[in-house]
């Protein structure tokens, strides 16, 4: 499968990109591929596309599917394995999402709350930064549990309000100053 100049380009790039992103340049190209492909791709089909290795690619795929990025599937008649991502853009975007907190953030809070536990350390400020990043991570994710219940189509209208929720936030903030912590 001859890539175009404009699959290279898109591929080339999520490469880079997987990188930033905590994943490596191979994955990311895979799924850049996958990503634009009209039909599913088997593995000899990926790994002559992007030249790289059949294990680099069997690796790659199975993290892909870890992530729960690519779906399997089976063609009538042929017995490989075939791979598309989702068509739903934002099923996309919210299993990135999910996957990042479920991998990151929650860690990170069990961490935090771990310490807090364990009581007096005798550092104030050390404790007090920790019980203070705890709680911001708290709000975070109960925003995102919010965020995550909503259909798709309330998101969007939810994102393509923008600055004008914060307007109406200022507006609020200005009627009902009790409502607001001030530092």
């Amino acid at each position: 499968m001859p890539l175009t100049p404009l699959h290279q380009e898109f591929v080339l790039h999520f490469g880079e990109m997987g990188s930033r992103w905590g994943i490596n340049r191979t994955v990311g190209q895979i799924y850049a591929l996958l990503f634009i492909s009209s039909e599913p791709l088997n593995a000899e089909t990926i790994t002559d596309a992007l030249g790289i290795s059949r294990s680099n690619t069997s690796m790659g795929l199975k993290e892909l599917q870890g992530w729960n990025l690519v779906r399997l599937k089976h063609l009538p008649g042929d017995r490989r394995d075939y791979f598309t991502t989702p068509d739903d853009l934002w099923e996309i975007v919210r299993t990135l999402v999910a996957e990042r907190k479920k991998r990151e953030i929650d860690p990170t809070l069990t961490k935090l709350r771990e310490l807090e536990l364990q009581g007096p350390a005798g550092d104030d400020y050390a404790e007090a930064r920790i019980a203070e990043l705890r709680e911001m991570i708290e709000m975070m994710t109960g925003f995102y549990a919010e965020m995550e219940r909503l259909e798709t189509e309330r998101l969007v209208k939810l994102m393509t309000l923008g600055g004008r929720i914060a307007g109406l936030i200022d507006k609020a903030t200005g009627l009902f100053p009790t409502l607001t912590k001030r530092n």
